[in-house]
């Protein structure tokens, strides 16, 4: 397993970063916990989770599936505070001072450790200053709770106003972000990349297979396989002329798209870690099969005649508004 620095830290983290999303979702304790040793086996160190997942179902998982032996200690693990975790109480989301905290400790106890690794912001808030929320980060830095912050879904204007922000108050500094960025979506490459690069800023970016579009399983013409998240009726003219351009380089590498599509994510530049998202120990040994995959200066070319560095064809909006009282997970 290769080893990268998260941003200008030093820390060193997998090149793939166990999302579990699924876990109390798709996945139950028994296989998330096969999934979390299996990952550990192959070498993986980096975790990524959040507390509105399941409103705590899948930090509680991975709290029991680390509890055993030393396995907590070889893991950097990160999860995130922002989204709505109780209909009746106002103030039980978003990026105040009095949710972080709070939801720190809530995270904590469900996670059964002393400290986080890395703490996000799940999406920002534009009705909360950045200096409160950088404030409340900081004091978690200071209590030895939180070892290191970071950004989920920032704009790049965002992310250099709170280096800003950082620097004018004395306070800890995100060190990182976490975009939406695959192979039918390159907006990030126009402005956030070039940022990060610059300021030293990791970026881990989430659903690098564009939520199961690019694993091969929708074909044109045909129905969803039973369970899928996505409707091939609905996929642009666009869309399915990347789609059928990558299976054909796949086809010529001799690779499955899934591992062709986290490779290509994972060798771009200023990328520290995707985050995989595999739901059985199955799909994330489909996944981290990435790792024999090299991307050759063609198969760039090929993909850049595709779609453009900076282009997008489908996906996630770059920049999300404010997730909250309305959101359901």
């Amino acid at each position: 397993m290769e080893y990268r620095s998260l941003g200008r830290t030093g820390a060193q983290v997998s090149v793939w970063c166990l999302g579990v999303m699924t876990f109390g979702w798709k996945t139950e304790q028994d296989e998330a916990t096969r999934m979390v040793d299996r990952f550990l086996e192959a070498g993986g160190n980096f975790i990524d989770t959040a507390n509105v997942y399941g409103r705590g179902k899948s930090e509680t998982m991975l709290g029991n599936a680390l509890k055993e032996g030393s396995k907590r200690d070889r893991v950097f693990l990160a999860t995130k505070v922002h989204g709505k975790m109780d209909d009746n109480d106002p103030n039980a989301w978003g990026n105040t001072r009095f949710n972080i905290i709070k939801s720190c400790e809530d995270s904590l106890r469900r996670l059964q450790t002393d400290h986080i690794d890395l703490y996000q912001i799940h999406r920002p808030q534009s009705k909360v200053p950045i200096d409160e929320t950088l404030r409340a980060l900081d004091d978690l830095i200071r209590q030895g709770k939180v070892r290191y912050i970071g950004t989920s879904t920032y704009a790049a204007w965002q992310v250099v106003e709170s280096l800003w922000v950082a620097k004018e108050l004395g306070l800890n500094r995100f060190v990182c972000e976490q975009p939406p960025y695959h192979l039918l979506d390159r907006r990030i490459e126009r402005e956030l990349v070039p940022m990060a690069q610059t300021y030293g800023f990791g970026i881990i970016p989430w659903s690098p297979l564009a939520g199961g579009k690019l694993t091969g399983k929708y074909k044109r013409g045909q129905p969803a396989p039973p369970n899928s998240r996505e409707n091939p009726e609905k996929f642009s003219e666009q869309t399915w002329r990347v789609l059928e351009g990558i299976e054909t380089i796949c086809r010529d590498k001799g690779c499955t798209m899934t591992a062709f599509a986290n490779a290509w994510c994972a060798a771009q530049p200023g990328v520290t870690s995707p985050i995989i998202g595999p739901n059985s120990v199955a799909q994330m040994e489909e996944n981290i099969a990435a790792s024999d995959v090299t991307i050759s200066d063609d198969d760039k070319k090929r993909v850049d005649e595709l779609i453009k560095p900076g282009e997008h064809v489908e996906g996630q909006s770059y920049y999300n508004a404010d997730f909250g009282p309305n959101t359901r997970w």
